[in-house]
């Protein structure tokens, strides 16, 4: 058939649904065409099968297929619109993505940057993992099948190749197509056997083969010469060709791309793992108004229930402090410092400085396993310990804490947390002594210094202290500088009570997990018997105020995971109030207990438990105190910092919300609450109209945490200011992808960026879809409580001239949040400055 006849031919059983623009390519399989979703008003992409391959297919196994790759909602899945028939021809829609292919950017540049290629490779990885999970295989993974936009890669086509795979092969050969595309295709996939995952390992491996080489690993005059190759030729070495790539990258290639499907790495994320960069952690690792009602742009998430990063110990370094859940180890009898020699060079090996350390999590290899309180207890203090030490940078505990128990080489984790020394250790009974093993390793996983220490189990204390000292002598002999060991006294000289307060550590952990697991049972249970033994820990040293302190955080933590019942919630706060009163009566300089005091009085303003206007405003301002009063005592208090840049939207300017934000990631970039912290960073800098600062945290947020639904929705945001250029096509591509990262809350956080469609819309001069948008995303109360789609409908009104709807939107939006009118009074903000002279706006937000 003719090619413009099929055209003809969708366009006349389309024409109510889709306006058919010009064709934008063509495959083995399939010819696909740009159309205008005439519904919906955004450009998409019609993807219609070839005459012969629909015949073959069918259009029940073809639906049902496609039905199944819908239910991929992964940030690095191309999504799926529609599907069906149309005069016998199968097709299916896709969003329009304004980028180009990776076969594109391969036939343009040859080779990429080693970089670039494995984040692509990364990414194609994280998106064939969860197609996986589900049962679902591609079968067909080629860089025509990739796509790159917004700096980020998509997979394409799923359950496409499945389908034809199924279909009448006979009568496909004899019209000449090809299932697969040989270049890229397993061995036994080429030879008609049953395909599984590895099959798209095997596919990805020479993707990267050819993104780093610049030419596939087989290639032939015809399909059968590159699979016989496939099946019988070892794989060549890329080094040979580039020898700045990494030996582990080719060895990653080598391992997916062998003969045996059992020879190769199992999981997407295996083969990621190979390559030095779990999946797991690429989402982790990888630079003045005046009241909180100036926000202009909703938060990510109904402030009252948004996470405040729990207590920080007073004693850490101020670039590492400890990240989500606090976990006292250190402030003992006798705390090491270290003081390193002057003059000395930095030590480095292959570029990762050796003064910069992580302490990983001690192992537990006593019979009966029963010294894992003590193992963490013992690394976390030297963590602390070491973080004191001026000229080490010591990775904090929420840096490592990834890290425990996994399978990880130590050279991939020295490469994760750019460090060049790494501390390893175990810990076992030897009779009625305590024995631990410590090691100092490099970068390259080798180890580079070892000892070992016992002392007696009655004196858990000595076996710390001697521990630091240990430990310092290895990192002196390390470093070759000279290190003055200088002990200081501090916190408890009672092993017993130490001990205690490590074992109620561990069952706290214990109540974390199983709350994070809905398993209420085991997680009241926990955080009772932690209580428990802190209550011990207290009439065993009666003047140390920790055990106290940790009282008061494991009752703010029950009140943060207990559920929304307010008579619940309230008897946990007025617990850990009382503690909180205690630790600080005991000892009124102690920065954590003044941070978890603050918390909960803030987290008792956010539920509403009080409810007279005054008294809820002083507590409030109390919040506020404690935070700050932590933050001065220690200003590397990274959760006080943490909690006030979310509290001074009530009370400070944006500017005091971003200095906020700033110094909680400086004083620990792996905080639990770090995207938060990232959001806050770039609302603020949105708020202020700093443009510029806010399209770098978005970077920032998109380069860590690239399958966050905060992403896309702060890329949507910056289309909407007039420092970037209105592309309509880029905001709907960025609102279906908050929408598939958003989860349970899609149905929310898709009004909300359609709202933001709606203003860039606008701004492209678009007006009329611009209204349409806005009237069908106004949403309820019961999608959204907080009524937030409404301030960006207000504003996207605002942007088409309309005052009168922009008021009117903005009356919904405050009567969901009447407090908010004041800071609106004060100065409308950027986003509203237009509406400031009106009469109605300023008799709305009570301006004088």
């Amino acid at each position: 058939m003719a090619e413009p006849d099929i055209l003809q031919r969708l366009q006349a059983a389309l024409q109510d649904r889709y306006e058919f623009s010009r064709e934008l390519g063509r495959g083995g399989m399939a010819i696909v065409y740009l159309a205008r979703d005439r519904k919906h008003d955004r450009e998409v992409a019609v993807k219609v099968l070839l005459p012969e391959l629909s015949a073959s297919i069918g259009g029940d196994r073809f639906e049902r297929e496609i039905r199944l790759a819908a239910k991929l909602q992964h940030p690095h899945i191309l999504s799926l619109y529609d599907s069906g028939s149309a005069d016998g021809l199968l097709f299916y829609v896709m969003p329009f993505v304004k980028g180009e292919s990776l076969r594109d950017r391969l036939d343009r540049e040859g080779q990429l940057p080693i970089e670039d290629a494995i984040q692509i490779a990364l990414e194609v990885a994280s998106a064939l993992g969860h197609a996986h999970e589900k049962n679902i295989v591609h079968r067909d993974i080629k860089p025509e099948n990739v796509l790159l936009a917004d700096g980020h890669s998509l997979v394409a086509d799923f359950g496409i190749a499945r389908a034809a795979q199924e279909g009448d092969e006979q009568k496909l050969t004899q019209t000449g197509m090809a299932l697969g595309t040989p270049v890229y295709m397993a061995p036994e996939q080429a030879a008609g056997e049953k395909v599984g995952p590895t099959a798209d390992l095997y596919s990805l491996g020479c993707m990267l083969y050819e993104m780093l080489a610049g030419e596939a690993p087989f290639t032939g005059k015809n399909s059968m010469a590159i699979m016989a190759r496939h099946a019988m030729e070892n794989v060549p070495s890329i080094r040979i060709v580039r020898s700045s790539v990494p030996e582990e990258v080719e060895d990653a290639i080598f391992a997916a791309m062998a003969k045996s499907p059992t020879d190769r790495p199992q999981t997407a994320a295996a083969f990621a793992e190979l390559l030095g960069m779990p999946i797991g952690m690429t989402t982790t690792n990888r630079a003045a108004l005046r009241h909180t009602a100036s926000r202009r742009i909703p938060t990510r998430t109904n402030p009252a229930f948004e996470a405040v990063a729990p207590a920080r110990p007073a004693w850490q370094k101020a670039l590492m402090v400890v990240g989500a859940l606090l976990v006292l180890g250190g402030g003992g009898a006798a705390v090491w410092k270290l003081t390193a020699g002057k003059g000395a060079a930095p030590l480095k090996t292959g570029g990762l400085d050796a003064h910069n350390v992580a302490v990983l999590y001690f192992d537990d290899q006593s019979k009966d396993k029963d010294l894992g309180y003590l193992a963490d207890g013992l690394t976390e203090a030297l963590i602390g310990t070491l973080g004191q030490v001026p000229g080490l940078s010591v990775v904090s505990k929420g840096g490592v804490q990834n890290f425990r128990n996994a399978t990880v080489g130590a050279d991939s984790i020295a490469r994760f947390l750019r460090v060049g020394t790494l501390i390893r250790g175990d810990v076992e009974r030897d009779g009625d002594k305590i024995r631990v093993n410590v090691r100092l390793l490099d970068e390259f996983g080798s180890d580079v210094e070892r000892a070992n220490l016992e002392q007696p189990s009655a004196d858990l204390l000595s076996v710390r202290d001697a521990l630091a000292g240990k430990v310092a002598e290895l990192i002196r002999k390390r470093l070759g500088e000279e290190i003055k060991l200088q002990a200081q006294r501090q916190g408890t000289s009672s092993g017993q009570a130490w001990s205690l307060v490590q074992r109620a550590e561990q069952l706290r952990k214990g109540a974390e997990a199983a709350a994070a697991a809905d398993d209420s049972v085991t997680r009241d249970r926990d955080f009772a018997a932690a209580d428990s033994l802190l209550a011990d820990a207290e009439r065993a040293d009666p003047k140390w105020s920790e055990p106290i302190t940790l009282r008061a955080l494991v009752a703010y933590r029950r009140s943060r995971v207990s559920g929304l019942d307010q008579t619940v919630v309230e008897r946990w706060i007025t617990a850990g109030l009382a503690q909180a009163n205690r630790a600080i009566g005991l000892e009124p300089r102690d920065a954590t207990a003044l941070e978890v005091r603050g918390n909960l009085q803030y987290w008792s303003f956010l539920m509403g438990l009080e409810s007279d206007a005054g008294k809820a405003r002083a507590l409030l301002l109390q919040a506020k105190a404690d935070l700050e009063a932590a933050t001065k005592i220690n200003p590397a208090q990274a959760g006080a910092w943490a909690s006030l840049s979310h509290l001074y939207y009530k009370t400070n300017t944006a500017t005091d919300v971003n200095v906020a934000a700033q110094r909680a990631l400086e004083a620990d970039a792996f905080l639990d609450n770090a995207l938060a912290i990232l959001d806050r960073l770039f609302l603020s800098s949105f708020d202020l109209q700093q443009f510029t600062a806010a399209g770098n945290w978005c970077d920032e947020i998109r380069r860590r945490f690239p399958e966050s639904a905060n992403a896309p929705t702060c890329s949507l945001s910056m289309l909407a200011t007039k420092g970037v250029e209105p592309d309509v096509p880029r905001a709907w591509r960025l609102a279906d992808s908050v929408a598939v990262a958003s989860g349970p809350r899609r149905e929310l956080m898709e009004l909300q960026s359609n709202m933001w469609v709606a203003a860039v819309l606008a701004r492209a001069e678009q007006n009329d879809s611009a209204r349409r948008v806005i009237e069908r995303s106004k949403g309820n109360p019961e999608i959204d409580p907080t009524r937030d789609a409404a301030i960006v409908g207000a504003f996207a009104y605002a942007q088409l001239g309309d005052k009168t709807k922009a008021i009117e939107m903005l009356k919904v939006y405050f009567s969901a949040n009447p407090t908010a009118r004041a800071g609106f009074a004060e100065d409308p903000g950027w986003m509203f400055r237009g509406l400031a002279d009106e009469p109605e706006f300023r008799s709305l937000v009570g301006a004088k």
